[in-house]
């Protein structure tokens, strides 16, 4: 019986079209083998398949200068294809996973991710995946928080010290030492993410040790509704009654109208439940303007759209592509903002109903 081939990573990116220079959400599956490539996330047959043998890929991508974060895929027939993550991380996580598909299978092997099982001596009896579901058990796993660090607030993580002292009194240890080797193979396999510059650079080879046994050293569950924001200057309050779930970010923006194309700005509520992002007259008004349904959308960094009007325009923009293919152009204040706000949207639109 023939193997399936395994999925490597998979999510929503902007795939420019082959014949116009149209740019659409497309869900995206690396294989083994090959990329396949959905209209949605839930349909069963893909729009198409790139294969990956004798295929290149080039990262950065400056073809399109208006667009940020773009990788090129060009196959063995020498056709391009252009893919466009929502920012750096996101684009380097996939590109360095595809380099590595093809890297294999044009030398003939099966993709592995790098295991730290071998190299930390990690014993065979250790079940990573059974120990990340007990760390995840409502009453009697790791406890998630919402932490605050450099003005920045990090919701549903925990440190690296509750990590490692969970390890402890559960007794899947015997010392902080071997916790910190667990530790680390749980975050190299993904069962933990790092969050925040610290436990990112460790996790990038900065440190002594990938994973960081330290009280402003956070981390997440990868599944989980983890989000970032920063601190809103605006103080209006929003009344929650009008709407269920929680807010989860807020803030002013510029938006880009629909028929006129001019800028005005208004102010965001993010919230989960449902996945929607209402937009208010700043000025103020408990009624909101209009709302963008999130669950099922795409948002990533543009630099500059070509039938927009140019005043007050500062190219720190980001564009969400609903589900349904409707497109909307909003600005940020600074790049650390908007990257705040495609992450927020991100997890919202992921985690949201």
């Amino acid at each position: 019986m023939e193997r399936e081939p395994m999925r490597i990573r998979e999510g929503y990116l902007v795939k420019k079209g082959s014949m116009f220079n149209t740019w659409k959400a497309m869900w995206v599956v690396l294989l083994e083998d090959g990329i396949e490539f959905y209209k949605r996330k839930a349909d069963n047959s893909p729009k198409g398949m790139i294969p990956l043998k004798g295929s290149s890929i080039h990262s950065p991508c400056q073809d399109f200068g208006k667009r940020m974060f773009v990788f090129r895929l060009t196959v063995a027939k020498q056709q391009d294809h252009f893919f466009q993550a929502a920012y750096l991380e996101e684009r380097d996580a996939w590109v360095r996973d595809i380099k590595k598909a093809i890297h294999r299978i044009d030398g003939g092997q099966r993709f592995a991710r790098k295991s730290t099982r071998k190299s930390i001596r990690l014993p065979e009896t250790i079940n990573l995946s059974a120990l990340y579901l007990s760390m995840k058990d409502p009453e009697k796993g790791i406890k998630e928080l919402k932490l605050e660090k450099d003005k920045r607030v990090f919701n549903h993580c925990f440190t690296g010290t509750c990590v490692i002292d969970w390890l402890v009194s559960s007794s899947s240890i015997r010392n902080r030492k071997e916790g910190l080797l667990l530790a680390s193979s749980l975050l190299s396999e993904g069962y933990l993410q790092p969050a925040g510059d610290t436990s990112k650079a460790a996790a990038e080879g900065l440190s002594d040790t990938p994973f960081l046994d330290l009280s402003d050293a956070y981390y997440y569950f990868p599944d989980s509704g983890f989000f970032c924001e920063g601190y809103s200057s605006d103080d209006d309050v929003v009344l929650k009654e009008e709407f269920r779930g929680t807010i989860v970010k807020q803030g002013c923006l510029l938006k880009q109208g629909h028929r006129r194309k001019n800028w005005k700005v208004r102010k965001f509520v993010l919230r989960d439940d449902p996945a929607y992002l209402h937009y208010y007259d700043p000025a103020g008004g408990e009624e909101p303007l209009g709302a963008i349904h999130l669950r099922g959308c795409v948002v990533t960094a543009v630099e500059d759209m070509p039938d927009t009007k140019k005043y007050d325009v500062d190219n720190i923009l980001f564009e969400i592509i609903t589900a349904n293919e409707i497109h909307y152009y909003l600005q940020a204040a600074s790049s650390t903002e908007r990257t705040e706000w495609i992450k927020a949207i991100q997890s919202v639109a992921r985690t949201g109903k």
